[in-house]
């Protein structure tokens, strides 16, 4: 039997809480989509999994797969583990039958603090094809209303180039109350330093919903990647959809990262950078054990692993509604 509550999610008692604060476990949907991922999706496909084994050595991992793909996503073989028993039940499988058209999965447009403080930025929230009824104010109070937040701190835009829109998940969380990273570059002539920079002011400029001023620490970025022409060439276009071209820079962030019960699962973009980033988190959450997972396939069909992530808060203080990103 359920139960249709008649006001909002604040006002009925709930909030989404902040992403380190415990979960239940994590939610992830299987990519397929031939116009959006190279090679009908096989090669995502085995990095989605990658990504879901690297959170179940934390918490539990349930994916739901459309009717089509259930065979395949349930007789996946995870070659980094050599009894493929075990490898196979790494993963719960959830058949998904009500889903007709492929799934997409989106993040990231909001992330909150979990004591009153969300992060948003305008390229996402603001622009016309997204929110094309509704000023700054209806949008402030629709994440009032729904995400039972007190205070929110507009940034401006996202990652450069990015093409989920400036989702803020791939520019900049928060680590703990009070406290954001922030993806940055020392590169001047970069179009990212103009991004990052702005940011960075207006970070040090807020407050957050306790009045306190915020701690702004930041994650160094890859340097520039591109997509390569034989990545584009496998990427079947329709005309509804974005057109892959070799050469055109991809948002590479590893901001865009997975907090897991006691882990970071954090995107490997680029050998080079790699270590670094990976090193600046563990001072991030010191607590907690970094694991890296290859994540370039991930990043070709835009985001990476926060965008196709969605944890389940295991409760705790007062009501608690789990988040949802978009599914459709």
């Amino acid at each position: 039997m359920t139960a249709t509550l008649p006001g909002t999610p604040a006002a009925d008692g709930f909030r989404m809480p902040a992403e380190f604060e415990p979960h239940a476990g994590c939610w992830m949907l299987w990519p397929e989509r031939p116009d959006n991922w190279r090679e009908a999706a096989r090669p995502a496909q085995l990095t989605f999994a990658r990504v879901a084994a690297a959170i179940a050595q934390f918490e539990p991992v349930t994916v739901g797969v459309s009717n089509p793909h259930y065979s395949a996503a349930r007789g996946l073989y995870f070659p980094w583990d050599q009894d493929d028993l075990v490898a196979r039940k790494v993963l719960e499988i959830e058949r998904l039958d009500r889903y007709r058209a492929p799934l997409v999965n989106e993040g990231g447009a909001v992330h909150v603090d979990g004591e009153g403080t969300a992060l948003v930025t305008e390229e996402c929230l603001l622009n016309a094809n997204r929110n094309p009824r509704l000023a700054r104010e209806d949008i402030e109070r629709g994440v009032r209303d729904y995400l039972g937040v007190s205070h929110i701190i507009w940034l401006g835009r996202g990652v450069f180039n990015d093409e989920t829109g400036g989702h803020v998940d791939n520019l900049a969380c928060f680590v703990r109350p009070g406290e954001v990273c922030l993806a940055w570059t020392d590169r001047r002539r970069d179009p990212q330093y103009a991004i990052s920079l702005d940011a960075w002011e207006r970070l040090q400029d807020a407050r957050d919903a306790r009045g306190r001023r915020l701690k702004v620490r930041r994650l160094p970025m890859p340097a520039p990647l591109r997509l390569r022409a034989r990545e584009a060439a496998g990427v079947v276009a329709h005309e509804d959809t974005r057109e892959r071209v070799a050469g055109e820079r991809l948002a590479a962030s590893y901001v865009n990262f997975y907090i897991a019960n006691g882990g970071i699962v954090m995107p490997l973009l680029d050998t080079r950078t790699d270590r670094t980033a990976a090193r600046r988190l563990k001072s991030l959450f010191p607590a907690r054990r970094v694991v890296g997972v290859p994540a370039r396939e991930i990043l070709l069909g835009g985001g990476n692993i926060h965008c196709i992530t969605q944890q389940i808060p295991a409760g705790g203080r007062g009501r608690i509604r789990p988040p949802v990103r978009a599914a459709g």
